[in-house]
């Protein structure tokens, strides 16, 4: 699978970057176009010369490669690459990756990237084992980055223990099953609503709730990562979507959400209903701001909102998958069924506040998958993860109908 790929090698000063000259023969041996990235420590340790050998690329370093005028565009590497792989990766680099700081070419290059990032560490058992070196990695897999553990070995020092840069044909590996296993959405539409939606009461003031929109975005990334094209339509969210392949629509209200779904399912395959969209709005919405000083008391008259996953639910034709959220406070479970089988839902996914770190505005969440057949329930994980479970999921549903 890695036929065709153009991985970016990042390569820094640690003594595992020997081991970068095996990783790229591997890759390149399996058919991948590598373009090397090093930071000035990593060219004490290999030099451009043994890199460029092995690619036929240049090797790239610094930002200005001559005195006139060229230069190196970072921009332009992070959207040619279908994968960057940083081995071995330091954990100065690894701390320069999770808090952006750009003050080399690989670091810019990250910052830049659109495909997927692998980061092999590789320190002393120390460095690694420190709270600030395991921070430092929670982040970056926060930011959806895929970390490749190290090994247990005999390190630089003449110690024993974990810190090893994995073996090349381990991460050569990794990399393989993951674009095996990332193009099972190859060809597929895939609609998806993220984030809450805003009901006017003026003006200025609005019925709203706490969604980040943070699910809803892990899940558009996970399913163009597995070479989908999706349509993100969102309420008002403080995110960016990264991926190319994301096409985004942004919706204030619960009716607008509803109008366009109904028009983007037409052409969808599958549609995901990831949003917190508000079940009731005001009745009436004032032209002007509403004063306190003039009303001492407010009413607000509401009326139930369009039903999205009913609606869509109705018009699912044969081949169509659909896939609903529940977020309940009580009878979590016999809740969710009901709403799968009133909606002509494949499956829902339930998460529930009554889950510590699970629900709104967290990185991480904790959900059951509820079909007709019964319920799976999975750990409280990382968002990005919880989206991996989640496409799993729904592919496998194909896989047994194929």
């Amino acid at each position: 699978m890695l036929k065709g790929k153009k991985i970016v090698l990042g390569i820094t000063g640690s003594i595992a970057a020997y081991k970068a000259c095996y990783i790229i023969r591997g890759l390149i041996k399996r058919g991948a176009e590598v373009q090397v990235v090093i930071t000035p420590a990593g060219k004490e340790f290999i030099t451009p010369i043994t890199l460029s050998a092995l690619t036929s690329k240049p090797v790239i370093s610094e930002f200005f490669a001559q005195r006139d005028g060229t230069w190196n565009s970072h921009v332009d590497l992070g959207l040619w690459a279908d994968a960057m792989l940083i081995a071995p990766a330091t954990a100065s680099t690894i701390g320069k990756m999770a808090h952006g700081i750009a003050d080399n070419m690989l670091i810019t290059t990250y910052l830049s990237a659109k495909a997927p990032v692998f980061v092999a560490p590789a320190m002393d058992l120390d460095m690694y084992a420190h709270p600030s070196t395991q921070q430092n990695l929670e982040i970056l897999r926060s930011y959806g980055n895929y970390i490749i553990e190290p090994g247990i070995g005999e390190l630089a020092s003449h110690l024993v223990g974990k810190g090893r840069m994995e073996e090349p044909e381990r991460i050569i590996q990794v990399l393989d099953e993951f674009f095996v296993a990332n193009t099972d959405l190859v060809g597929k539409r895939v609609m998806i609503t993220a984030g809450p939606t805003y009901e006017k009461i003026d003006p200025v003031r609005f019925i709203g709730n706490y969604s980040s929109g943070k699910m809803g975005f892990a899940l558009a990334e996970e399913c163009a990562g597995r070479g989908a094209e999706v349509t993100l339509i969102c309420g008002p969210v403080q995110l960016e979507a990264i991926h190319s392949r994301i096409h985004r629509i942004n919706v204030e209200s619960a009716q607008d959400m509803y109008e366009v779904s109904l028009n983007c399912f037409k052409s969808s395959d599958v549609a995901i209903l990831c949003a917190a969209v508000a079940d009731f709005r005001p009745d009436v919405v004032a032209e002007e701001k509403i004063k306190r000083e003039k009303e001492k008391q407010m009413t607000l008259h509401l009326q139930a909102t369009q039903d999205i996953a009913a609606g869509l639910g109705a018009l699912k034709r044969k081949g169509q998958r659909l896939v609903g959220f529940a977020l309940e406070t009580h009878d979590e479970q016999q809740n969710a069924q009901n709403k799968l089988e009133r909606k002509n839902l494949d499956f829902i996914v339930l998460n529930s506040l009554n889950d510590t770190g699970a629900g709104f505005r967290y990185d991480t969440n904790k959900i059951s998958i509820i079909d007709r057949k019964g319920c799976t329930t999975y750990p409280l994980k990382l968002k990005q993860e919880v989206a991996k479970d989640i496409i799993d999921y729904l592919c496998s549903l194909s896989d047994k109908e194929s």
